[in-house]
């Protein structure tokens, strides 16, 4: 974050310096109103008149050309703090998911990025100018000068009360309405599923009332504020028209001139403004503090690190040493203690209870999760030593939701390489290729505009079935040596089923390692060994035979092998 900040310093000190020459000019009106009142009507000097308004006017434009060139320095360093950080936290985003600024972390991004390029800094850089404002109050007359210190006073004593009186309130407001939006896009995700069930009425019944909750929570804060607010316009007006009255009182005492008298209002509102504008922006400032502080916490493990040695593709050998996941609360274990090893080109079937902890194991070996304990060893090499994304792949992985995205069903199967400028033609070869792997090609085609076939969000624009063999076909994609499958079969037909078995059979003679999660007894001939996972523990492992000897009924003891018709 500092580097990122430090490589925008140049645009936020040339925007400072034209802050300074913009308050500068911003004197030059009570200039001119000393000068007309004080020489121009006296003495009716309408030339002297003349040339004054021509001076005004060249530096009211040259404050309106300040004023503009320092927005567009801040947009340029709103530009390049998005080119530079965006990029970091989208990635880290996707790497570190559990941490609870993940879901939100662009949006304090856009936060932080607006305050340092909106009113925020412009506040910021104007304050530093309020003393030299008063000073040039007590240069009119002393008594101006201390109005002008009571009223700068004054202001952030409300503006502190203000605060004080309403944070508890607008964070319990602002926590609500968290909660109510992220459940509003929870149940459009559902939408047919709460109509299919008759729920629509009872949802926004629900929701309203979590509205409810929302709006009273900002109505007391609101009420809160008001009288706050109320208090800090009529302490700046009264401010205002006591400078104007003091500066007649001064000038019947002939302490001041005439002019002075006009020029005190508008010295006071002068020496209010950046107070009053830091005033008004201090809640953005203290959001934005707040995002830096929880961005730099989301980056903070993701600093730079030197490329490791790149290791040459794995055959496919797999060792689970101690392999540990604790779950979300840190009280318990999914899987404790797993240690198998699974030879290249072995099958293995990962059986057991709902919640034994067979989808956390696959997504562990397949790199989606990190364990807490333990090592995965791809050929006896340190999963953690390899680049992530070299690492995948050479590792394919269908995840037990499918898991596809908003795009063409081509673009899912690469995994969206053509976003990375990988060759059209290749990326297209290898699509098709995956899919005839998996037997998933004539389904593709039958869809509207085939492989260009465009899913919505979630992969919506397909039946389960069909996502699940468009994923099947995406894990093979680019001919990884080891295959995870979680739950393959799960929303697959009769035909579904024939293809799957078929398409492992023939990926098994092509010598590709292969774990499958599944509680369906089709894709036993295919498997080598079985592993049996019950309460996250290891508790059966070894050939397939030998296994279901001990676990099934006598009938299914005896499993008989793909024959060469279903492996081709």
């Amino acid at each position: 974050m500092r580097a990122a900040l430090a490589l925008c310093r140049r645009h936020f000190l040339a925007a400072a310096g034209f802050s300074a020459l913009v308050n500068l000019l911003y004197i030059v009106p009570t200039l001119y109103m000393l000068q007309v009142y004080d020489r121009v009507v006296p003495t009716q000097g309408v030339q002297t008149l003349f040339f004054l308004t021509l001076v005004l006017l060249f530096a009211l434009a040259t404050l309106s050309l300040l004023d503009r060139v320092r927005a567009r320095l801040l947009v340029r360093a709103g530009v390049q703090l998005d080119a530079t950080l965006a990029p970091l936290i989208l990635d880290a985003t996707l790497g570190r998911p559990d941490l609870p600024i993940a879901r939100q972390a662009l949006r304090e991004f856009d936060t932080m990025r607006g305050t340092l390029t909106g009113a925020g800094i412009l506040a910021l850089f104007d304050a530093p100018w309020v003393p030299i404002y008063i000073l040039v109050c007590f240069m009119v007359h002393p008594w101006l000068g201390l109005v002008a210190i009571l009223g700068c006073s004054v202001l952030p004593l409300i503006a502190w009360l203000n605060e004080r009186a309403t944070r508890s309130r607008l964070d319990r407001a602002q926590m609500i309405a968290s909660a109510s939006y992220a459940n509003q896009d929870a149940l459009l995700a559902s939408s047919d599923s709460i109509r299919a069930l008759g729920m629509r009425r009872a949802m926004v019944a629900r929701q309203l009332r979590q509205r409810e909750a929302m709006l009273a929570a900002q109505t007391e804060a609101s009420f809160a504020t008001g009288s706050y607010l109320t208090a800090t316009k009529f302490t700046r007006l009264a401010l205002q028209s006591l400078a104007l009255g003091l500066g007649a009182l001064l000038a019947v005492d002939n302490l001041i001139s005439g002019g002075a008298i006009f020029a005190a209002s508008f010295l006071i509102a002068r020496a209010l403004a950046p107070i009053e504008q830091l005033i008004g922006t201090w809640k953005t400032i203290a959001q934005g503090r707040q995002s830096y502080h929880s961005l730099t916490a989301l980056l903070e493990g993701e600093g730079i690190h030197p490329e490791p040695t790149r290791l040459p593709p794995p055959q496919g050998a797999v060792l689970l040493e101690g392999v540990t996941v604790l779950n979300e609360a840190r009280d318990g274990a999914i899987l404790s203690a797993v240690s198998l090893r699974i030879e290249p080109g072995e099958v293995v079937a990962i059986i057991g209870p709902s919640g034994a902890g067979k989808s956390t194991l696959a997504r562990a070996i397949a790199g989606a999760l990190s364990p807490d304990r333990g090592t995965i060893r791809l050929d006896g090499a340190d999963t953690r030593d390899w680049d992530p994304e070299q690492l995948a792949r050479h590792i394919g992985y269908l995840p037990q939701d499918s898991a596809l995205f908003a795009g063409s069903v081509a673009e899912n199967i690469a995994r969206f390489a053509g976003e990375l400028g990988e060759d059209r033609a290749a990326v297209d070869a290898a699509v098709v290729a995956a899919a005839g792997k998996v037997g998933a090609d004539p389904l593709i085609r039958r869809l509207p505009s085939g492989y260009d076939h465009q899913l919505k969000l979630g992969g919506r624009g397909v039946s389960a079935g069909q996502a699940q063999r468009i994923a099947l076909a995406r894990a093979v994609y680019g001919d990884p040596r080891i295959l995870i499958l979680d739950e393959p079969n799960a929303h697959l037909d009769s035909e579904g089923d024939a293809a799957l078995v078929a398409a492992l059979a023939a990926l098994k003679t092509d010598g590709r390692t292969i774990l499958i999660v599944s509680h369906k007894l089709g894709i036993l001939p295919v498997v080598d060994k079985i592993l049996l996972l019950r309460d996250g523990r290891a508790e059966m492992y070894g050939p397939r035979d030998e296994v279901m000897a001990k676990i099934a009924p006598p009938n299914l003891r005896q499993v008989t092998p793909p024959t060469a018709k279903a492996n081709g």
